[in-house]
């Protein structure tokens, strides 16, 4: 199973934001709850739909997510010297 299996954006369900599927639980909002340092099981118990698998799939969603948005890296000429 992958994120793909618990993460959806349908533009009929929170105006197409991504969400945990079978719920109304958008994925910025967890996100929100784990940067400012909560738990899993905290979260659990404030949204008591959600497994401990689909935090996880947000957190794979977040980190495949930014990698698509990252510019590739530049290439570092030969030449150059690491201070």
């Amino acid at each position: 199973m992958t994120y793909l299996d618990r993460i959806v954006r349908d533009p009929t369900v929170c105006a197409g934001e991504p969400v945990v599927r079978g719920t109304r639980v958008l994925v910025r909002v967890v996100l929100g709850y784990l940067a400012h340092g909560e738990t899993t099981e905290h979260i659990l118990r404030e949204f008591p739909s959600l497994a401990e698998e689909d935090v996880r799939a947000v957190i794979a969603f977040a980190a495949a997510s930014a990698g698509e948005d990252l510019p590739a890296p530049s290439p570092i000429p030969p030449s150059a010297q690491v201070a």
